[in-house]
């Protein structure tokens, strides 16, 4: 079976062609600067070794994905000879809300409740909308899967969920922690329970560390946590978000500073965390760089960034009761050794023994970085969305 994912965003368009059932990628590639002038297109086919760039105009999402379809029927450098050799289509929607604990096919009355989620994600759910208007116009007929970044997060209990507002702030708003990420967070649980032996009892904390990131409590395969909250920009310190703060913090800089709604939005959430505190860039790796010069501000914003995750992965075991592994995932959990080992500094008291040679070295695929004897398993596992989109898609379509 072959499974189109598309992750539309209001200006970028990410997309891979794979086999559910086998995991085998057969092309991916972005469109980046849609309705922006400078508008390309980026195209791989893994098998071919091969790798092109096209510049082409791309005044909506539906110039784009025709693009994405040209490229994978093209008969010099393509995939498939056929659109029609294309099984499914499954999208990536950023907001379900309390509608959607799981991934759904796309009907006119699911069309309806992503429109009604869209004022949780003005920015996302719109995008993800007309991807899938787009490729039911583009092809027509076959099947599209809307699979949710908030539905892993659906089986917490009220107590984690719940802000403690006026109750009616739940009831006519639906003001509530929803978290995301989630399809990462149920592919690395997932891979983490496999390679615990699946034990019929288990408790896992994921640490999903990028530019955005989010941790997550995951026991017995179902998430009763997760730091992010009505929006992306509640929990830790990000690359530009800032993550938890006081609420009067935020009345407090907007008036003092005469600041607009939009003014203030944009500085919390594309001003601040990495950026803010550093200075000079939001990246990680440029943070790593001026902490090992003696910036001050690298410096800080280094342990501030390990502190806030060692807190939420500090508060997930009190509240599981316990952990069995913690794993690390995305960009900067995948590849930043130091801030591993900067968060698991301070845990041996919850039976953390890390492999500090182990967990120095860059390494491919799954890695365990605990010691033998570590009580908690310690894993590097890296995400795959897009795989967790076709399998639901095939799980889907194939009843």
């Amino acid at each position: 079976m072959k499974v189109l994912v598309i992750n539309c965003g209001s200006s970028s368009l990410k997309y891979q062609l794979l086999n559910p059932e086998t995991g085998e990628l057969f092309a991916k590639g972005l469109c980046d600067r849609i309705g922006i002038e400078g508008s390309k297109m980026e195209f791989e086919n893994p098998a071919k070794d091969f790798e092109i760039t096209l510049e082409h105009a791309m005044p909506t999402h539906k110039e784009a994905l025709n693009l994405v379809i040209e490229a994978i029927i093209n008969p010099e450098y393509g995939v498939l000879k056929s659109v029609e050799e294309i099984d499914a289509i499954g999208h990536r929607v950023v907001h379900g809300g309390e509608d959607f604990a799981k991934s759904v096919l796309v009907t006119d009355e699911v069309m309806a409740g992503i429109e009604a989620n869209s004022e949780l994600a003005p920015l996302h759910n719109p995008a993800n909308i007309l991807g899938i208007k787009t490729m039911e116009e583009l092809m027509p007929g076959k099947p599209n899967v809307a699979v949710f970044d908030t539905a892993f997060h659906q089986t917490m209990p009220a107590e984690s969920y719940m802000y403690a507002l006026p109750y009616e702030d739940y009831t006519d708003l639906k003001v509530r922690k929803y978290g995301f990420h989630g399809t990462s967070h149920k592919f690395v649980s997932g891979v983490a329970q496999e390679l615990l032996g699946n034990p019929a009892e288990s408790k896992i904390i994921v640490c999903h560390l990028g530019n955005g990131g989010s941790i997550s409590a995951v026991k017995n395969g179902k998430c009763i946590d997760t730091s992010m909250g009505l929006t992306p920009l509640q929990g830790i310190m990000m690359g530009t978000r800032c993550g938890d703060i006081d609420p009067a913090a935020v009345l407090f800089i907007k008036n003092k500073r005469g600041l607009t709604d939009k003014e203030m939005d944009d500085r919390l959430n594309k001003k601040s965390g990495i950026l803010g505190v550093f200075g000079k860039s939001s990246d990680c790796r440029d943070m790593e760089i001026g902490a090992a010069e003696g910036d001050a501000r690298a410096l800080l914003a280094e342990e501030m960034f390990a502190y806030k995750i060692r807190g939420y992965v500090g508060n997930y075991a009190a509240q599981m009761g316990g952990v069995d592994a913690i794993c690390f995932t995305g960009g900067i959990g995948e590849n930043s050794g130091k801030v591993r080992a900067m968060v698991l500094k301070g845990l041996e008291f919850l039976g953390v023994d890390l492999d500090q040679e182990l967990n120095s070295k860059r390494q491919k695929g799954n890695v365990t970085l605990s010691k033998p004897e570590s009580k908690v398993t310690v894993f590097k596992i890296p995400t795959n969305e897009e795989l967790v989109i076709a399998r639901d898609t095939y799980e889907i379509v194939k009843r």
